[in-house]
């Protein structure tokens, strides 16, 4: 391995610009990678350049690339360099620091990617660009829609080429490098390289040189600056875990890989309501959402960002203190761009990884390919002791932020961009605190206004105004007539001043009863008054719908209401002699009867009965028994087939004899 002799980016024949733009940015010596390929890449050589996450790649390509267009033309519209990336977080940060290493040459940057409006980058190509940073899919629809020519590209990298081998694009990539010129310059970076990487650098590369920076140690593929912890921990503990690491002392930004998105939603709920400032980014999110939330964790007003594995390549943020791998990797290459988000820069971190039991054995693989001694993860739980010792956490700290802690401006406080995002409106998956509250204040529901209709009309347009009461008429309870006439009930009714539904109901009803033929009534009468009016004529009573003043003794049906219709019916006696002293009325009454042009009195209105469940043992209903001893067992099929075969067999003798 090649040691570090050179010192500055002058020393490695950088231009006098770009030297200056990286020292404007604190950025003075280079890596061992950047130290290694410059030289190649900027005599024109196709390159492999392999070294771990974190090492300042993006400057090795960038820097030759920046150079070789020089400053930019008025003539020169189609671009000369062309940077591939699998996602658009990671465009976002390579387009970022190729803008600040051509901050003094002027070089046109232009970031094309999903999710974002055609129109602003269709402009900013008409315009003119010498650089394009983007994603596949759209770098091919701007080439279909005749708006991106390739034909002028000197330069092409593929950054992150494996990513993009994993995520499918490698029949994307072979359109591409139909699309440039073949005499170009190609230079491929990742922190990984698999035997596809190496297929597709014989494949389109002109004899490239494999560069690979690593330092003298024994630390394989993954960073030797991250401590790694790696724990056993159960499923329905690991929130807890995880809500006292984030109280540690000293931590900084955070970030938690799920596997799934679903997974990164429930934690980032879990944790909002815990009290800590989180976000989410992952493949559901709108664009927006995504930038909003990677602008909030940069600039601080958030300090933990769940996220998966799109996130856990090229994202360049200072200051993350710890990564907590959630869900134990698939793999070990996907282990190695996780870690690598701390750590960067010959900065120190921490990485701390969760490894349920059912999860043991990939944790096994993951931890042979790099060559770790964590073989058999430590039994981890919320109370162990080794979890405030190792991470620092004061003691008797709880999974939940105190409230004097929360002093982080939260997701909310970041504006998000219009970017006129493309495809279905996305949201996140759960409410924060602030959208909870919103919807908790709203508004009381105003009362609604019920009208009531007959016929598809307003009930005050088709019957007068109605009362709540009827009006009380002072009746004799013991004496009502049973049967009124025609001109009795015209008569009664001139006399009312208002009209209810009730008392129309009870017009009808008497308008029927008046047209129908009169019936005889029987009268009841007592044992009791038999024996004290002995010597004179006995009193007949019409049955009415009102209840009657009667004996204790005497046997009656229960008061109807005065609107319900009754069939001239038959009073039920106990007493023999008291059925045979009855007989039809059909005339007048007389003697001190009242006129039949009072009102009977209104009905008395009884408490509902208390209806009490039954027990829910008793049997409610039994299928009766129908079979009797007479009657025969069904025969089975069996029985019947026998029989026929036996009639089949006489029928046959008869024939013959």
């Amino acid at each position: 391995m090649r040691q570090a002799t050179l010192t500055t980016f002058r020393d490695l024949g950088v231009t006098p610009e770009i030297a200056d733009a990286l020292e404007t940015e604190g950025i003075v010596t280079p890596f061992p990678i950047q130290e290694m390929a410059l030289p190649l890449a900027l005599s024109g050589q196709d390159l492999i350049g392999q070294a771990r996450t974190g090492t300042g790649k993006t400057y090795a390509f960038g820097i030759a690339m920046l150079q070789s267009i020089g400053k930019p033309r008025k003539n020169r519209k189609k671009p000369r360099g062309l940077v591939v990336v699998p996602t658009r977080e990671l465009a976002v940060q390579v387009s970022e620091d190729l803008v600040t290493a051509a901050g003094k040459l002027g070089s046109r940057v232009l970031t094309v990617y999903g999710g974002r409006a055609y129109e602003p980058q269709i402009e900013a190509l008409k315009a003119g660009v010498d650089v394009i940073v983007g994603t596949p899919g759209r770098l091919l629809d701007l080439v279909k829609q005749k708006h991106l020519d390739l034909s002028q590209v000197t330069t092409l990298v593929l950054d992150e080429a494996d990513r993009m081998l994993d995520l499918g694009f490698l029949p994307d990539i072979e359109r591409i490098f139909k699309l440039i010129p073949a005499q170009r310059q190609t230079m491929l970076f990742s922190a990984t390289m698999p035997g596809e990487i190496v297929t597709l650098s014989r494949k389109y590369l002109n004899r490239p040189t494999h560069v690979r920076a690593e330092l003298a140690s024994d630390e394989g593929e993954t960073t030797p600056q991250v401590r790694q912890l790696v724990w056993r921990a159960h499923r329905m503990d690991k929130i807890e875990i995880l809500g006292r690491l984030l109280q540690a002392e000293g931590r900084g930004l955070t970030m938690v890989f799920c596997e799934t998105k679903r997974a990164c939603d429930m934690v980032s709920e879990q944790l909002d309501t815990r009290g800590f400032a989180v976000a989410a980014v992952h493949g559901d999110l709108g664009q927006g959402q995504r930038e909003q939330a990677l602008r909030a964790f940069r600039n601080g007003k958030i300090d933990v960002l769940v996220a998966t594995d799109v996130a856990a390549r090229g994202i360049d943020i200072d200051d993350v203190t710890h990564v907590v791998n959630y869900d134990c990797p698939t793999d070990d290459k996907t282990y190695v761009h996780r870690i690598g988000r701390t750590g960067r820069a010959g900065r120190t971190g921490i990485a701390v990884t969760f490894v349920e039991w059912e999860e043991l054995t990939r944790w096994k693989m993951i931890n042979q390919m790099l060559g770790l001694e964590f073989a058999e993860p430590e039994e981890t739980y919320s109370t162990s002791p080794h979890v405030y010792t190792e991470l620092n956490i004061p003691q008797g700290t709880k999974g939940v932020l105190p409230h004097a802690n929360r002093s982080r401006a939260g997701l909310s406080a970041e504006h998000i961009e219009d970017l006129g995002e493309t495809g279905r409106v996305r949201g996140r998956g759960g409410r924060r605190r602030d959208e909870r509250d919103e919807r908790n204040e709203r508004p009381a529901r105003t009362p609604r206004q019920r009208r009531r209709t007959r016929g598809g009309k307003e009930l005050a347009e088709t019957a007068p105004a109605e009362t709540s009461e009827a009006e009380l008429v002072d009746t004799n309870p013991e004496e009502t007539p049973a049967i009124f006439t025609t001109d009795e009930i015209q008569a009664t009714a001139g006399d009312r001043r208002t009209r209810t539904r009730r008392g129309a109901a009870t017009t009808a009803i008497e308008q029927a009863l008046a047209d129908a033929p009169e019936a005889p009534v029987r009268s009841t009468r007592s044992r009791r008054g038999a024996a004290d009016d002995a010597g004179e004529p006995a009193k007949r009573t019409r049955r009415t719908a009102a209840k009657p003043e009667v004996a204790a003794d005497d046997v009656t049906e229960p008061a109807r209401p005065a609107m319900e219709p009754t069939r001239p019916a038959v009073e039920p006696v106990k007493d023999p002699l008291a059925r045979a002293e009855t007989a039809p009325v059909t005339g007048p009454f007389e003697g001190d009867q009242p006129s039949f042009l009072t009102a009977p009195p209104p009905p008395v209105r009884k408490e509902p009965e208390r209806i009490v469940p039954a027990s829910p043992f008793t049997v409610i209903f039994q299928s009766p028994d129908l079979a009797t001893d007479d009657d025969d067992i069904a025969p089975s099929a069996a029985t019947e087939r026998k029989q026929q075969r036996r009639q089949s067999r006489g029928g046959n003798r008869r024939r013959a004899g």
